[in-house]
C-alpha cells in the first residue's frame, strides 16, 4: 500500500463491524490498518471503538468485561467508561481514585447500512448513506486490499441469474455494483483485507437464497485475488500506532486548578429534586463528550456574580452523557444557591473543572454502610447506584427532616437496599447512628458519611467509640461552620522551596504561599475537603478545619493551608 494510499485510508471513513456483530455485554474485536480495536455496545445503545489494549499492561480489551456501562480489564481490573474512555476506577491506587482524565484512545463512530464504521485520524470524508439492507456475511481475504478493490471492480458480484452488473469506485475502498448494492474492502492490513457487503433496494428479496448466493460469489473472488498473490513476496505488516499517554494525562497536575474550569457546559433541565433541592442535568457545548467522574466526585462551577462552589455529581455508572447535580437552597447562602435556583436557566452555559475526587469510594470491601443526611445524599447515591449496579452489597440510610426533603426519588426507587429516617430531633439522630454503628460488624465493612456538619461530627464520634478503624470511615463535610480566627502573624518555612514568608492577619497559609510562586491544590478553601492539606515538620498548628479528627489534630503533623493557623511563632512546612 502506497504512502499517499495508506494516508487518505487513514483519514477515511471504513467499516470494521456489523452492527449485529455488537451483541450486549460482549466486546468485539476489529482491526483496520494494522490498529486493533476493541467495539462494543453500551446498554444505552452507545458503540465505543477504542484502542484494543488497557493503559495499565496492555492488555487486550477485547477480552475485558463488558457490563453494559464500563469494561472491565481482566488483568488488573481497570475500570473504563462509556462514551468517554475514561478510568473510572484503579484497584491498587491509594484510595482507589486514578488521575481524573486518565483516558485510553477512541476514534469516531458512525453507522451506515448496518455496519459500524470508523477512521483512525480526522476523518476528511463522511461515510456513505447506505439504505438500509441485507447485510452480507463478511469475506475474508489474505490480498493486498487495494487488489481486493480491483478484483471488485473488475468481476463485481451480481444477483442470481443475472447478467454481469457494471461497477464504479466511491472512494478508495468502496465500489458501487449497479442494481445489487455496496461492497466495502476495510483494510486489515497491508496484505489482508475483509469485503463488507450490503445488498439495497429489490435486491435484499429473498434473504437466505441471496445469503447464500453471495457467500459463494465472494469466495470464488477471494480465491482469485489470494491465486495472484500466491507467488508475490508479502508486504510488511502495517505498524500499530500505540501512543504513549501523555504525562499530564497520566498523572494529577501538580499546579493548583482551584480557578482551573476548562469545560463548558449546557443547562439542559433543571427540576425540583426534593423540597428546595434543585436539579440540574448539565449537558457538553459541542460534541466532545464530557470528562467522567467517579462516585464521590464534585465539580467547580462557576455561578453569576463570579463565585465558584462545588457540588457532587449524582451520575450513575456509564451515565457520561451530562453531568448531575443536586443544589441546596439554603437561608444563609452566600450566593451559590441562591444564583442557581434563581438565576440560571435552562440553555445558560456554564464553565465547571474536570471531576474532582475527594471522597472516593473504596470497593474492595465486603460490606459499605453509607449514611447520609439532607443533601449529603447526592455523593452517597452516585456510591450506592455503582455499589448497586457492580452488585456488591452496600445499604444506604438516610436521614431527613421530612418526607418531602428526600430528594432524587427516582434515583432512590431503583435502587435495593435504601433505608429513609424521617424527622428525628438531634438526640434521636444521635441514638440512631449508636445502633447503626455499633452494631455493624467491623470487619472487612467500611463507612462513608455525608451531611450537615453537626450530624457528621456526631456520626465520627460513635464510630471512634464503637471501635471502627479509622481507614474505614470516609467522610465528606460540605462546609465549615465555624468561626475563622485570622487575626494571628506568623512566620512560615517553606523547606522543599527554602522560603521564609511571613502571614499577616487577614490572609492564609495558601494565599500566602501562593502569591510566594509555590502552588498548593485547592478546592473548597473552607477547610472542608482536605485538598490543601500538607505535612507539617515542625511548629504547633492551630486547627480550624473540620476534615482532621481528633488524633491527627494532636499529631500536629498535617494541617489545612486555607484555613487552619500557627500556635507558635514559625511553622516549617513541607512545601
Amino acid at each position: 500500500m502506497g504512502e499517499d494510499l495508506l494516508l487518505r485510508a487513514g483519514k477515511s471513513w471504513h467499516p470494521i463491524a456489523a452492527e449485529s456483530d455488537l451483541v450486549y455485554r460482549h466486546v468485539f474485536q476489529g482491526q483496520l490498518l494494522g490498529q486493533e480495536l476493541a467495539v462494543w455496545r453500551a446498554d444505552d445503545d452507545h458503540v465505543n471503538v477504542w484502542e484494543n489494549r488497557c493503559l495499565h499492561r496492555g492488555v487486550r480489551l477485547s477480552v475485558a468485561m463488558n457490563d453494559g456501562r464500563e469494561l472491565k480489564c481482566q488483568y488488573h481490573g481497570w475500570r473504563y467508561a462509556n462514551r468517554t474512555a475514561a478510568c473510572t476506577y484503579i484497584p491498587a491506587h491509594p484510595a482507589d481514585a486514578p488521575a481524573r482524565t486518565i483516558t485510553n484512545r477512541t476514534y469516531p463512530v458512525r453507522t451506515s447500512g448496518g455496519m459500524v464504521w470508523t477512521a483512525l485520524a480526522e476523518p476528511t470524508d463522511e461515510p456513505p448513506e447506505l439504505d438500509a439492507g441485507l447485510v452480507l456475511r463478511p469475506m475474508p481475504v489474505r490480498a493486498r486490499p487495494e487488489n481486493v478493490v480491483a478484483l471488485l471492480v473488475e468481476h463485481p458480484p451480481a444477483l442470481p441469474d443475472a447478467a454481469p452488473p457494471s461497477a464504479r469506485r466511491c472512494g478508495d475502498f468502496i465500489v458501487e455494483v449497479e442494481g445489487v448494492g455496496f461492497f466495502a474492502v476495510q483494510p486489515v492490513d497491508a496484505d489482508r483485507a475483509i469485503i463488507r457487503g450490503v445488498l439495497t433496494g429489490q435486491a435484499s428479496a429473498g434473504r437466505l437464497r441471496l445469503l447464500r448466493h453471495f457467500d459463494g460469489a465472494l469466495t470464488r473472488l477471494r480465491e482469485i485475488a489470494q491465486e495472484r498473490e500466491a507467488d508475490e513476496p508479502a508486504p510488511e505488516p502495517l505498524p500499530p500506532r500505540y501512543e504513549p499517554v501523555p504525562k499530564h494525562l497520566a498523572s494529577l497536575p501538580a499546579g493548583s486548578e482551584h480557578l482551573d474550569l476548562p469545560t463548558r457546559v449546557r443547562v439542559v433541565r433543571t427540576w425540583e429534586a426534593g423540597a428546595g433541592v434543585r436539579g440540574l442535568e448539565l449537558g457538553p457545548v459541542g460534541d466532545r463528550p464530557l470528562p467522567s467522574g467517579q462516585p464521590g466526585s464534585h465539580l467547580d462551577v462557576a455561578l453569576p456574580g463570579g463565585l465558584v462552589r462545588q457540588y457532587s455529581l449524582v451520575n450513575a455508572p456509564g451515565e457520561t452523557g451530562h453531568y448531575v447535580i443536586g443544589v441546596k437552597l439554603t437561608p444563609d447562602s452566600a450566593g451559590g444557591s441562591v444564583s442557581l435556583h434563581e438565576r440560571v436557566r435552562e440553555g445558560d452555559v456554564l464553565a465547571v473543572s474536570l471531576p474532582r475526587n475527594n471522597f472516593p469510594l473504596r470497593r474492595d470491601r465486603e460490606r459499605t454502610v453509607l449514611v447520609a443526611g439532607g443533601i449529603g445524599i447526592t455523593p452517597l447515591l452516585a456510591m450506592a447506584q455503582m455499589l448497586e449496579h457492580q452488585e456488591l452489597h452496600y445499604e444506604l440510610h438516610y436521614f431527613a427532616a421530612r418526607e418531602a426533603d428526600v430528594s432524587f426519588k427516582d434515583r432512590l426507587a431503583r435502587l435495593g437496599n435504601v433505608r429513609t429516617i424521617i424527622g428525628l430531633d438531634p438526640a434521636e439522630t444521635t441514638a440512631e447512628l449508636e445502633r447503626l454503628l455499633g452494631a455493624t460488624d467491623h470487619e472487612d465493612c467500611q463507612v462513608y458519611v455525608c451531611g450537615p456538619p453537626p450530624m457528621l461530627d456526631t456520626a465520627r464520634d460513635v464510630a471512634h467509640q464503637a471501635g471502627w478503624p479509622r481507614e474505614a470511615v470516609h467522610f465528606e463535610y460540605f462546609r465549615n461552620d465555624q468561626e475563622i480566627d485570622e487575626s494571628s502573624r506568623f512566620e512560615i518555612v517553606l523547606a522543599r522551596s527554602v522560603m521564609n514568608l511571613t502571614v499577616e492577619p487577614g490572609r492564609s497559609i495558601l494565599e500566602t504561599v501562593r502569591e510566594a510562586g509555590v502552588t498548593i491544590p485547592s478546592s473548597c478553601e473552607q477547610g472542608a475537603c482536605g485538598t490543601c492539606r500538607v505535612a507539617v515538620i515542625d511548629g504547633q498548628p492551630d486547627h480550624q478545619d473540620v476534615y482532621l479528627d481528633e488524633d491527627e489534630r494532636a499529631a500536629g503533623d498535617s494541617m489545612m493551608t486555607c484555613v487552619s493557623r500557627s500556635l507558635t511563632d514559625r511553622l516549617t512546612l513541607d512545601l
